[in-house]
């Protein structure tokens, strides 16, 4: 009873939060949407369904469950002008409890000078802006093979002193994960919460509702082909959906690849990646590259640790 009320709500908010016209640039906070992962990125982020480890706090807190113990990550990205994305989380597998996570995702600029009409080359003084999001995550098993988890997020965001603008938000999700060719299942509603008001006006966050599956459709010994697919529906545009591939050998050696369809400049995605053990702690390494046409492209970095 209890597993089928929360799928219901899943299902049933979407048409109360979408049933609405386009509206293109009505909403603030646009740095949610920016992927934190740069195993997620390189697959164009297909990657609700496909997430594993701390990475999940983020794209998918449902999949919190299916990390054994403790998980780390880290991730750089240099994002457009100079501007730089960072992210961080750590989850705690607490077993028959749930397994809990925190994670910090942070977008600022570099030092800046105050200009004005009279002193266009600055006045000597300088600030910096920048987004911010903290979350607490969690989530637990309800069956064998369904998932539900949570992520309440404080956001912050500074343009100028004074100009400050706070919020909050929760992702709610639930995964199935099934023991054939590791079909996996994810439903999210993601970013829904508070308006951000700067001093008389006042936006909506880009709240969004996605559904996701990826299976492994070469499920040998030593190779594996992992394939994604993700659609999203935002509150303030039209449908849009990313798919994307990883192939992996010996659980080691990665490629991956994607492509995003209906978004206005985001297109391919490529990444590589190395996973090793040593001493029973799990390092990895990850790149991945995005296209974003006329704009050019964003390199990121990703480090994890399990143990």
């Amino acid at each position: 009873m209890k597993n089928s009320t929360v799928c219901s709500l899943l299902l049933l908010l979407p048409a109360l939060l979408y049933g609405q016209y386009n509206r293109p640039g009505s909403t603030d906070a646009q740095f949610l949407k920016i992927g934190v992962s740069a195993r997620g990125t390189g697959m164009a982020d297909a990657y609700l369904a496909a997430v594993e480890g701390a990475d999940a706090t983020f794209y998918n807190c449902a999949a919190l469950p299916w990390i054994p113990n403790r998980d780390v990550v880290f991730t750089h990205t240099s994002w457009f002008a100079g501007i730089n994305h960072e992210f961080v989380a750590a989850t705690q597998n607490l077993d028959d409890i749930g397994t809990f996570g925190l994670s910090v995702t942070a977008l600022a600029t570099d030092e800046m000078k105050v200009r004005t009409p009279l002193q266009p080359e600055g006045t000597g003084e300088t600030f910096y802006a920048g987004n911010y999001r903290f979350g607490l995550s969690y989530a637990r098993f309800l069956t064998d093979r369904v998932t539900f988890g949570l992520t309440l997020s404080y956001l912050n965001m500074t343009l100028y002193r004074e100009f400050s603008a706070d919020a909050f938000s929760l992702d709610i999700a639930v995964m199935y994960v099934s023991d054939f060719r590791g079909f996996r299942f994810a439903l999210e509603i993601a970013d829904f919460g508070s308006n951000i008001q700067y001093v008389n006006e006042s936006y909506p966050l880009p709240t969004n509702f996605q559904f996701g599956m990826a299976m492994n459709a070469i499920d040998a010994d030593d190779q594996k082909f992992l394939v994604s697919l993700a659609a999203v529906k935002p509150n303030e545009g039209e449908p849009q959906a990313q798919v994307g591939g990883e192939w992996s050998f010996q659980r080691m050696f990665f490629l991956r690849g994607g492509y995003r369809l209906n978004y206005s400049t985001a297109t391919w995605a490529a990444g590589a990646g190395a996973a090793f053990t040593v001493q029973g702690i799990g390092l990895r390494a990850d790149y991945s590259y995005s296209n974003y046409t006329t704009l050019g492209g964003t390199h990121r970095i990703g480090i994890g640790v399990s143990f």
